[in-house]
């Protein structure tokens, strides 16, 4: 029993600390038949969106949204207890004793590791041999490490979710909420506007780059949801693309070479994510922009005075465009649960910076509101 104690607890540490050295120290994407940390991630999520069908949407989405920061507690608790396992039963082959002359079983070289791992040092239990004591101190020293690394690697988390977060908040004004392509171009239809058009393209391009790196280095990022339920990554993602296809086939007046440069560095981002979660590219269901809606998407630019170069042919190089990345970010879509955006707004509907918590009021009036209180307030006192 003590040979292989000693051999699955050298095959848990090994296996922890490997598993724990690709997800923190060597953040890359690791091309293995077999990943702790993925299967993990495949189980809990499956089970946890399984059990969210079963809510109202409403409550579904705010459940959904615990799962993120949920997993990654979890997922430390079990690489935490997976090492102190694995030094548990080395200490128990080696031989630890609460009493002189007394070998205690498995249950108290287990209590003894959580003690030393978690660099306690209480000293009711200690180990009785020269091995034990090696095996001690090498455990409080990788407890120690590992500790260590942790309190690095959480906000690391959680300044890759800001910087993400604050792009998509900032496309609340430019493309509505949710964004689209359409309402996106719309905002951007006058002379002005085209120039603000270019920055944003360039500035989404370096927000694709960087959420290629952040999320192929951190995939749980994918799980963690914006503030707001009407927006998501991979629905800014979504209107970025379809706004870059629209200037590739040929809008008049717009950037098209940054547009070029955007769409490639966003479908980049979108294949190698699929990649990352094993979701094979998938064909939508339903045409996200069947012929009506394309002949909606032409009247809603042509209202702001933006229009295609050749109509006749716009709407089968826009179909071709669309094929390159259109599976894939459908397929992240059914995996992660995040809807896709329409190419038009589908109702008349305020943006999140125009709505409170307390009324849904265009925010001119409501600082209106905010006014005249402050103003009675001061004339109160």
């Amino acid at each position: 029993m003590k040979d292989f104690a000693v051999v699955a607890g050298l095959i848990l540490i090994a296996v922890v600390l490997w598993e724990a050295f690709e997800a923190v120290v060597l953040p890359r994407m690791v091309s293995r038949p077999f990943r702790l940390t993925r299967m993990f991630y495949r189980l809990t999520w499956g089970a946890w969106t399984a059990f969210a069908r079963q809510l109202r949407p409403r409550r579904s989405e705010a459940f959904m949204s615990y799962f993120g920061p949920l997993s990654l507690l979890l997922l430390l608790a079990l690489w935490a207890v997976g090492l102190v396992t694995g030094f548990g039963l080395l200490e128990w082959a080696a031989g630890v004793s609460i009493i002189p002359g007394e070998i205690p079983g498995v249950a108290h070289a287990l209590y003894f590791s959580g003690t030393t791992f978690f660099t306690l040092g209480l000293g009711d239990v200690a180990p009785i041999t020269h091995l034990g004591k090696f095996i001690t101190v090498a455990e409080a020293g990788t407890g120690f490490g590992f500790l260590a690394l942790i309190i690095g690697y959480v906000p690391v988390i959680y300044q890759g979710f800001s910087r993400r977060e604050v792009a998509i908040s900032m496309l609340d004004a430019r493309a509505g909420s949710p964004p689209s392509a359409g309402e996106l171009l719309r905002r951007h239809a006058d002379s002005y506007g085209q120039q603000e058009l270019g920055q944003l393209l360039r500035d989404w391009e370096r927000w694709s780059a960087e959420l290629l790196e952040s999320h192929l280095s951190y995939p749980i990022l994918a799980y963690f949801r914006s503030q707001h339920s009407n927006q998501s990554w991979l629905a800014a993602l979504a209107a970025v693309l379809d706004s870059s296809a629209i200037v590739r086939v040929g809008l008049q007046g717009a950037c098209q070479r940054q547009a070029d440069l955007t769409f490639a560095m966003a479908r980049h981002a979108v294949v190698d994510l699929a990649q990352v979660f094993s979701t094979p590219p998938r064909k939508p269901a339903v045409n996200r922009l069947p012929p009506e809606h394309f002949e909606a998407l032409v009247r809603h630019l042509e209202s702001s005075g933006l229009r295609l170069r050749d109509p006749e042919t716009a709407e089968g190089r826009l179909s071709a465009l669309r094929a390159l990345y259109e599976p894939y970010i459908h397929a992240l879509s059914v995996y992660l649960r995040l809807p896709l955006p329409a190419w038009t707004p589908q109702a008349r509907r305020s943006d999140n910076w125009q709505t409170s918590a307390w009324e849904k009021r265009p925010a001119t009036e409501s600082a209106r509101v905010r006014v005249s209180i402050t103003e009675e307030d001061d004339r109160h006192f």
